[in-house]
């Protein structure tokens, strides 16, 4: 066997072990993504910054928590209650009446 032969043969077996390496790593962010938000933060607390640099980290996320709902789909139903606490709100209330503006987020 050639000295070329030989050395892209073992470029192949080093690029095939790297392919290898990396989508074990996406499986493994993946499954955390799919456990509770307190696992999860363990998780990424660990996780060293250069390695989410390549990993595909929003394209995971948006597979693991991205819902089934799509653009157009009526938002699900659900209760809340009011800030006094003292009675409930529940979002079908409004559907066909007004609009309803839902901010999701932490003003903390």
């Amino acid at each position: 066997m050639s000295r070329g032969r030989r050395l892209a043969r073992r470029a192949l077996v080093v690029l095939a072990a790297l392919v290898a390496v990396h989508l074990t790593l996406c499986a493994g962010l993946y499954v955390a993504m799919i456990q509770p938000p307190d696992v999860f933060g363990r998780v990424i607390a660990k996780t060293p910054f250069p390695l989410m640099m390549v990993l595909p980290f929003e394209t995971l996320w948006n597979l693991a928590r991205g819902g089934r709902l799509h653009p157009g789909d009526l938002a699900p139903d659900f209760r809340l209650p009011t800030l006094d606490h003292k009675s409930t709100v529940q979002l079908s209330s409004y559907r066909g009446s007004r609009p309803v503006v839902l901010v999701f987020g932490s003003y903390t």
